[in-house]
């Protein structure tokens, strides 16, 4: 059995009733919102679209353990070692855009089996009506239905790349690293989030970076990026969303960013 016919029809159930539940509120004056312990913001759609995914997991039959931003109490810092698949959910990424009416906010699944991502989906329900992201190892990547891939510019000084910016560490090398790649780049834009990593492998820019993330932020985004043809790594070049890191290129200039990022 492949790999979406294991898991397609679940996450695109889920991620269609995120839709519904997160469209229902955007833009309303309905949002209640909160605060964590740690600053950042939470609403009754984050904790709404955590609960279902875990109802419709429960009555799809499928062994499968759940880690979800809003329910977990540690951040694990390696995959899951008990031999079952692991669905890693943040419900709504970007819950600060959500809450202003900004559209670049979505929903993002992994299927974990074997501490390898073998399926994951992006659903972003305000842009462009509706884009959907997804891939199964070995089967792809797709936008709307549609195969996608990265693009083909193999120089980073002829690429136009999106970092998070220089604000999410406060460590003066990181901040100079982020600098010296983004100046060496043709174009650059600082916008973090799941959003840039789809652009990469859509083909619209050639790089995208990420530095202190959850595992949930980063959870389907390396393996669309690879089956659209490109590359998601850490800066030292390992293959894990558990240390914060992703830098997702399109193959061609990974090595020459990663030089300058470490």
């Amino acid at each position: 059995m492949s790999y979406s016919q294991k898991y397609g029809a679940l996450l695109q159930e889920i991620v269609g009733e995120a839709t519904t539940l997160s469209m229902r509120v955007f833009r309303t004056n309905q949002m209640q919102i909160e605060h964590k312990r740690d600053g950042t913001v939470v609403t009754q759609i984050d904790k709404a679209i955590e609960a279902m995914a875990f109802a419709k997991v429960a009555v799809s039959g499928l062994p499968i353990d759940i880690l979800g931003e809003e329910t977990t109490t540690d951040i694990p810092k390696t995959p899951a070692t008990n031999g079952r698949t692991r669905m890693i959910i943040d419900p709504i990424d970007g819950t600060e855009e959500f809450t202003r009416g900004i559209p670049t906010f979505g929903t993002l699944i992994g299927m974990e089996e074997d501490g390898q991502i073998v399926a994951g989906i992006v659903s972003a329900p305000a842009l462009s009506q509706g884009t959907c992201w997804w891939a199964y190892r070995g089967e792809g990547a797709f936008r709307n239905g549609h195969p996608i891939r990265v693009s083909q510019i193999a120089k980073l000084a002829n690429s136009m790349v999106f970092t998070t910016g220089t604000g999410p560490s406060k460590d003066p090398r990181v901040r100079s690293a982020l600098r010296h790649f983004a100046d060496a780049a043709r174009n650059s834009r600082s916008m973090g989030g799941f959003w840039q990593h789809m652009l990469v492998a859509e083909g619209a820019i050639e790089a995208a970076v990420d530095w202190l993330s959850k595992p949930w932020d980063l959870a389907p985004l390396a393996l669309i990026v690879e089956e659209a043809g490109g590359k998601s790594t850490t800066a030292s070049g390992e293959h894990t969303i558990y240390c914060g890191q992703l830098i997702s290129t399109n193959g061609l200039i990974h090595e020459e960013s990663l030089k300058l990022l470490q």
